[in-house]
């Protein structure tokens, strides 16, 4: 079947369309604001829901991506990153159905699958003379309603080592790892620079979430910046991780939320996280194991955390939830991060997160705040 000229990446624009609708959680008179932290698919998820709930949004984004339309453009350009830049402006503006906003989206299957907003931030970082620029022209013209600031303007390699041994370079390969990610690092750590925009959006932040998203290649990258953390550490505010639903690459495969937020702990979050949200959809007790199973999972688990025998293209199309139990809650507790676990799976889209019931939690969130500021 022919490929259409024009397309974009997938997302609930028609759901968090309607939860602009909503009464706003955030008392008249009170000014609230949040950071998001990541990258990917997962940040405009979270960025719309804390925009519907009447929150002042920044985000903060990382610099490693080297895959897709953003791979050729930083390979034969020499730009800084856009792709994960243009997705959270997108989902900052201020009219989804606006033309702009819609062209922005659009990807050129006929021109190496390029989008517009990646080539117009390419341009404009050139013809306006750096990135931030280029990122402010973007905001202007889409209506943006928050700011997205890159974690660092330095050009930034992901270097990650496997849960078997292995040693792998660069975000697109180390995602679709043949096994689950243990630690990553950026290469000349030492000699990176962090955007001061950033590190100020964060330590103002009343509310910090960390993700969805790719794990190992579009959250922690950004805590691998100098500077990032010890801003997480001097906010007053909250931070919240939001773990994902489902395993459909490499990086996590078969790690359960237990191992998610240890990750994070690894990788210098020890002590600053203060709730996890999880999905499942059956109580959590006892001997009670909830595997939160989507109806698109196929095939039986695999009991370890190998996919050695699988290519990206069979990795890319299975779908596994990130498991989690009564026991792990336990243990996740006992290291701080309250866990807050809900439904939370959208029901005809089961890697996506149900933007009511996303927003509902972190509601739930704000009110926790609220009652420990007390």
């Amino acid at each position: 079947m022919e490929m259409p000229a024009f397309s974009h990446d997938p997302s609930a624009t028609a759901a968090f369309a309607a939860l602009e609708s909503e009464r706003s959680v955030v008392v008249p008179g009170e000014r609230l604001r949040a950071v998001v932290i990541g990258g990917g698919t997962g940040a405009p998820v979270s960025i719309r829901t804390l925009l519907s709930m009447g929150l002042e949004t920044n985000a903060v984004v990382a610099m490693a991506d080297d895959g897709g339309s953003t791979g050729i453009l930083r390979e034969e350009a020499d730009v800084t990153p856009p792709g994960d830049v243009r997705k959270c402006i997108a989902a900052m503006a201020s009219d989804a159905s606006d033309p702009l906003t819609r062209a922005f989206k659009y990807r050129f299957s006929f021109a190496r699958n390029h989008t517009l907003g990646n080539l117009m931030l390419s341009a404009l970082e050139d013809a306006a003379g750096s990135f931030p620029e280029a990122v402010a022209i973007c905001e202007r013209l889409l209506n943006a309603r928050g700011h997205v600031y890159p974690s660092t303007l330095d050009r930034v390699t992901l270097v990650a080592r496997t849960r078997d041994g292995r040693y792998i370079e660069g975000q697109a390969v180390a995602c679709h790892s043949r096994t689950a990610l243990d630690q990553v690092a950026l290469s000349a750590a030492d000699r990176i620079v962090p955007y001061a925009p950033a590190l100020t959006a964060i330590r103002e932040a009343d509310l910090i979430v960390l993700g969805p998203g790719s794990l190992f290649t579009s959250i922690i990258p950004n805590l691998l910046v100098p500077g990032v953390v010890d801003a997480i550490r001097a906010s007053k505010g909250a931070t919240l991780f939001v773990c994902s639903l489902a395993d459909m690459q490499g990086e996590t495969w078969g790690l359960t939320a237990r191992e998610h937020v240890e990750a994070l702990m690894d990788h210098g979050m020890q002590g600053l996280v203060d709730y996890m949200l999880v999905h499942t959809v059956v109580p959590l007790r006892p001997d009670s194991p909830a595997t939160g199973l989507f109806s698109a999972v196929t095939g039986a688990e695999p009991e370890h955390a190998s996919t050695s025998g699988m290519d990206d293209a069979v990795l890319s199309g299975r779908i596994r939830p990130v498991r989690v139990s009564y026991h792990d809650v336990q243990a996740i507790q006992a290291q701080g991060p309250v866990v807050i676990a809900r439904n939370l799976v959208d029901p005809i889209r089961p890697t996506w997160h149900d933007p009511k019931a996303l927003r509902d939690a972190f509601s739930g969130v704000l009110k926790l705040c609220r009652s420990r500021r007390r």
